[in-house]
């Protein structure tokens, strides 16, 4: 099932949920790929520039470092910065695996343990005069069994506005309840 969402700054995300199991839920947070037109015409405004200076200055060295800047910083945005998908894979009887995945292919995995897991929790800031929510999940203190050692927050770079967040909130919660009610074997 997938639903359309936005973001914090209005761009379109969709929310794509899956149900493995009762108690195997995955979440996933796609924003808009990398449009062409606006990479075309980043590039061409660096090459413009560059030909210009090349104009004033005689130096084909210009055109040459124009090009090297524009294809490393290229490879940098979609390999470290650009974010395609960002999902949480929920399995109550062994914890939460979050992913986010680059533009170039690239995917970062954590995985925290269900004993670790104290809550998911829906955290409120305040950014530039403006209140934006985000959720996270709040990690067990090994010394204090009542107190938060970590706040991991989830989908920062998607950042989905409030409603998207809640339907996250609940399926995660009803996975979170069932491991709460289960009888616990030693």
């Amino acid at each position: 099932e997938e639903r359309r969402y936005r973001s914090a700054t209005g761009a379109p995300l969709w929310l794509r949920r899956r149900q493995h199991s009762a108690s195997c839920r995955e979440l996933a947070v796609r924003g808009p790929r990398l449009q062409l037109r606006s990479l075309s015409a980043a590039t061409s405004a660096v090459w413009l520039a560059a030909y210009g200076l090349f104009v004033l200055c005689q130096n084909s060295m210009v055109l040459s470092a124009a090009i090297f800047i524009t294809l490393i910083g290229l490879i940098i945005y979609l390999h470290f910065v650009k974010v395609d998908q960002e999902s949480l894979l929920v399995i109550g009887s062994l914890g939460i695996q979050v992913t986010s995945s680059y533009a170039s292919g690239k995917e970062s995995t954590t995985f925290i343990e269900m004993g670790q897991v104290k809550d998911v929790v829906i955290n409120e800031a305040i950014h530039m005069q403006k209140v934006i929510y985000y959720l996270c999940i709040l990690l067990r203190d090994p010394d204090d069994p009542q107190g938060v050692s970590e706040v991991v927050p989830l989908f920062q770079s998607s950042k989905p506005r409030l409603d998207c967040l809640t339907e996250v909130y609940r399926s995660c919660q009803e996975i979170l309840e069932q491991r709460k009610t289960a009888p616990q074997s030693s």
